[in-house]
């Protein structure tokens, strides 16, 4: 095999093969990158039997030919090379890569016991990149990170009709938002399709295709294996679905709440931050809310205390909640809006505040018109 090509090209899409790739494997082979060279350029892929990527990139190829080289390694070199042409040849075991006045020698790695990349079926349906990338990004925080229950470390997708949903929840608190899905027949009526994808690898889905324009969705069930494939620009990477049902959280957020605050996003977020740093790990903050705005309040400890007080608009009862400051903040980061609502939900129990909601506030009196909603149980033990 015998290549030329561009710098910068090359080394983004090598970053790209690697950047799903686990850090520690059991099997080095999964450490590889495929590289493919053909009439029409090269293919690069990486696989490790959960999730795939793979991207098409323009060379000179002056012999076709197939090798696989240490991923990591690999990416290491081409973010590092002088700018000028890369030249890549194999000769039996061993491949060479020259870049101006540098030269790479590298161990090739067996082809043959490389496992097959998956193939991926027809596409289900295709949604706007930046909208996805920015739902993926206020939804994902709050998936677990406890892989002691896998099922709750994912983003599930549902698709109703022309629109998708994304869901997630650690039990602590859960996120939803909906945006706009072109899929022709799939999820049509009253079919619901689901899809729960984990939620590192839907995260740096929508940070790679985020300015792709549109990203292609193929959801395929084959031989026992559920996958989905999310495709733009050449790139494509697959993922295995996680198995197991999705809790049904959605029934938790209430239709409508009388008893909520509106106050100032950017204030909200920069007063938990001051007066959590007194905070000890894993402790709550005190939210106070009355007619004449929103305390905070933190014991920390004998040694340290806190309280600040901000403006806010309250309708209904006043109402008291304990918060984690981080899960909170986590909450407002994706409200994209001037003003943030917090609104509290009631149980059986008068004493026991049910969780609260956060959503957008286009204006202290208007409610924003995005479809983004964050439910965050209290702290009931440090009332």
């Amino acid at each position: 095999m015998k290549f030329q090509v561009n710098r910068d090209v090359f080394s983004e899409a090598v970053s790209f093969a690697v950047k799903l790739l686990p850090q520690r494997t059991t099997l080095p082979i999964l450490s590889g990158v495929l590289i493919q060279a053909n009439d029409e350029g090269l293919v690069l892929s990486s696989f490790d039997y959960e999730v795939s990527s793979q991207t098409e990139i323009q060379a000179d190829v002056e012999e076709t030919g197939t090798v696989l080289v240490s991923g990591r390694l690999l990416a290491e070199i081409a973010g590092r090379l002088p700018n000028a042409p890369v030249r890549v040849a194999t000769e039996e075991s061993r491949i060479s890569l020259t870049c101006g006045s540098a030269t790479f020698t590298l161990l090739s790695m067996p082809v043959e016991e490389y496992p097959s990349i998956p193939e991926i079926g027809p596409e289900s349906g295709v949604v706007p990149a930046e909208e996805f990338a920015t739902a993926v990004a206020q939804v994902a925080v709050a998936a677990s990170r406890d892989d002691v229950t896998p099922v709750i470390t994912g983003v599930q997708l549902e698709v109703r009709e022309n629109h998708l949903g994304l869901v997630a929840t650690d039990r602590y608190r859960v996120a939803v938002r909906e945006i706009e899905w072109d899929g022709g027949a799939v999820g049509g009526g009253d079919q619901v399709v689901t899809a729960l994808v984990p939620a590192r690898t839907l995260q740096e889905v929508g940070k790679t295709f985020g300015h792709s324009g549109t990203i292609s969705v193929a959801i395929t069930s084959r031989d026992d294996r559920e996958l989905i494939a999310f495709s733009a620009d050449k790139k494509t990477v697959t993922s295995l679905l996680i198995k197991g049902n999705f809790p049904p959280v959605r029934r938790l957020f209430p239709e409508t709440v009388d008893n909520y605050a509106v106050m100032n996003t950017a204030e909200l977020i920069e007063a938990t931050r001051r007066v959590a740093l007194v905070l000890e790990r894993e402790a709550a903050l005190r939210y106070t809310f009355t007619a004449d705005g929103l305390t905070l309040e933190a014991i920390g400890s004998e040694q340290a205390q806190a309280s600040e007080t901000i403006d806010a608009i309250l309708t209904g009862d006043d109402t008291v909640v304990s918060l984690k400051p981080q899960f909170l903040l986590d909450g407002l980061g994706a409200v994209h809006s001037e003003f943030v609502r917090i609104s509290f939900t009631k149980t059986e129990n008068p004493n026991k505040p049910g969780p609260v909601l956060i959503t957008s506030q286009s204006s202290r009196e208007q409610a924003g018109a995005d479809t983004y909603r964050y439910l965050l149980q209290p702290n009931l033990l440090l009332r």
